[in-house]
Formats: structure tokens, C-alpha cells, sequence
């Protein structure tokens, strides 16, 4: 952060990082938010508003859930159309990467598992993969919604903001797996806005969690997620010896699994 900024012109900066993290991470068009679709984002400044922008995902998930609970759906359909709500609008880029991420590890060599994350169709691995995932989101949040849909809400807004950040540190941590795609063409995020990204979802995580399911499952969560995350950047460094926007995609997903499956811990 730049000290000869004034407030007010930081303050319109972090906006514009924040509409371009919504623009990056939804199907919304660019000009309902206000972006020049011309333009291409400052992520090496701009990823430390991501999970900002994810929490408004989990938040729009939220509205979906209690939603659904006010009219009386059981608990499993409100975490459904939640968790649909939610795919629907960020056009399932973070399941599509997980798929893709997963499937690759058919490969034998580096080579191979880029060349079959470039591959559109779904294998074996990337539809397990894709189940897995769904079903343990689904039966986190339908547990805690069975107690209180408020507080399922509260914990997507939460699990999506923390993933996101998961997301930010692969980006920072990680070189590009290859010279063209996403992943190279947007460069990584610096470090002030990778600690920022961390420190903004940890936050949320603390509002968000602490009046929902309490001190003890918000701390699992998080650490669960940040194990899962952490996990992950080791495996992909190893598997493709960089980063890939699929690769980015899985590590949102694995971490919000993780940090679900950990705030539904009674």
C-alpha cells in the first residue's frame, strides 16, 4: 500500500480490485459491475480483494439456502440449490478445474498431465473427483443447516472467502506450469497482496463462523483448509512443477471441502 495515497484514493483502488475479482471469478458480465472488459486486471495487486469476492459468492449461496429453509425445504435441498446457486454463478470455473486437475494425474509425466488438463472431455478421476467434492459440500453444509440455516449461510460466505484465499496463495507460491493459459498470462500476485488475501479470509472466516457454529469448528476449518491447501501446492508443484488456471480451480474446491467438513464438527 502506497502511504501517499490518500484514503479516498485507496479506498477507490481496493473497489476496483474487488470488481475485478468478481468479474474474474463469476459469469457476471463486465459492464454490470463496472469493468472495462478491455482491460486487463492488476492481479499482482488486485488478488488481495478475491476473497472478498468470494464471500459475496457464499453469500449469494446463503441467500439461496435460508431462502429455501423459509419454505420449509428439508435440509439437504436448501444446501443443494445453495451450493447450485453458487456453481451457477461463477459458472463452475472451480469445479471444471478440479475435474481437469484430477483427471490429469492419469498422466506418468509432467508433459502428459498438462497435456490431458487441456483435454475438455471428463475422465474416471475427474468425475469421482467431482462427486467427492459435492457430496461432502453438500452434507457439511445440510448438517449445519439442519441446526440453523442462518448459520449454514454464514458458514458458505466463510468457506468461500477461505478457499479463495487458498486459491490467492497457489497463485503466489507456485511459478506458471507453461508459457501460455490464464495461470501465465495474469502473472502471480505479490506477496503484500497474497498476506492481504490470507488476512481478509481469516477475518471473515472469524465474523462469519464464530456466531454460526462457534470458536472450536471455525479454528478446524481453518486449519483443515490451510493443511489441505498447503497439501496441495506440494502435490501440483511436484506433479506439473508449476501452477495452471486448473490447478488454481482445485485448490479453491479442496480447501472449501476442507473447511466445511471442519465447521460441521459438532
Amino acid at each position: 500500500m502506497n502511504g501517499d495515497r490518500s484514503p479516498s484514493a485507496e479506498l477507490g483502488t481496493v473497489v476496483d480490485d474487488l470488481k475485478a475479482s468478481i468479474v474474474f471469478l463469476t459469469r457476471l458480465p463486465p459492464h454490470v459491475i463496472g469493468v472495462d472488459p478491455g482491460r486487463r486486471p492488476d492481479f499482482a495487486r488486485g488478488a488481495r480483494a478475491i476473497p472478498i469476492a468470494g464471500a459475496l459468492i457464499g453469500a449469494a449461496g446463503g441467500v439461496v439456502l435460508i431462502a429455501a429453509a423459509i419454505l420449509g425445504m428439508p435440509p439437504l435441498i436448501s444446501a443443494t440449490l445453495a451450493v447450485a446457486a453458487t456453481t451457477i454463478l461463477t459458472g463452475a470455473l472451480h469445479e471444471d478445474g478440479l475435474a481437469d486437475t484430477a483427471d490429469s494425474y492419469g498422466g506418468a509425466t509432467a508433459e502428459q498431465r498438462l497435456e490431458i488438463m487441456d483435454d475438455s472431455r471428463l475422465g474416471t478421476y475427474g468425475a469421482v473427483a467431482l462427486v467427492v467434492a459435492v457430496v461432502l459440500r453438500l452434507g457439511a453444509l445440510a448438517a449445519i443447516s439442519a441446526g440453523s440455516a442462518a448459520a449454514a449461510a454464514l458458514t458458505l460466505i466463510a468457506a468461500e472467502a477461505v478457499s479463495r484465499s487458498a486459491l490467492v496463495w497457489l497463485w503466489y507460491e507456485l511459478p506458471a506450469a507453461r508459457t501460455s493459459g490464464m495461470a501465465h498470462a495474469t502473472g502471480p500476485p505479490d506477496r503484500d497482496a497474497m498476506v492481504i488475501a490470507l488476512v481478509a479470509a481469516a477475518i471473515i472466516a472469524l465474523v462469519a463462523g464464530l456466531p454460526a457454529v462457534g470458536l472450536k469448528a471455525t479454528l478446524l476449518g481453518l486449519v483443515l483448509a490451510a493443511i489441505a491447501a498447503y497439501s496441495f501446492t506440494r502435490i501440483t508443484a511436484r506433479a506439473i512443477g508449476g501452477r495452471t488456471g486448473d490447478s488454481l480451480g482445485a485448490c479453491q474446491q479442496i480447501a472449501a471441502v476442507a473447511f466445511l467438513c471442519g465447521a460441521a464438527v459438532s
